[in-house]
């Protein structure tokens, strides 16, 4: 993942690629998905990815829930630098 995409831009990218090796004939679980995701996320999403290796079997979670998790996650960042930054102005 690069430092400026947001997640969506992100999921939608591995996901073209995972349909592409499976129109291949490629046998790709969603939890090999979810795997790799959790494995190329950034640094700031390292406490949430901890969270969710913890509290959740990875190899039954979705693509779909992942994305969720994550998102919120994201909102709940840029929400919070919004803040930072009006209170620097």
């Amino acid at each position: 993942m690069k430092e400026v995409e947001t997640v969506a831009t992100y999921f939608g990218r591995v996901m073209i690629v995972a349909n592409d090796m499976r129109n291949c004939g490629e046998e790709i679980s969603d939890g090999k998905i979810v795997e790799k995701i959790l494995r190329t996320l950034t640094e700031r999403f390292n406490n949430v990815v901890c969270s969710i290796e913890e509290s959740k079997d990875i190899e039954l979670l979705t693509v779909d829930a992942l994305q969720s998790s994550l998102t919120v996650h994201e909102q709940k960042f840029t929400r919070r630098q919004s803040i930072e930054n009006d209170q620097d102005l």
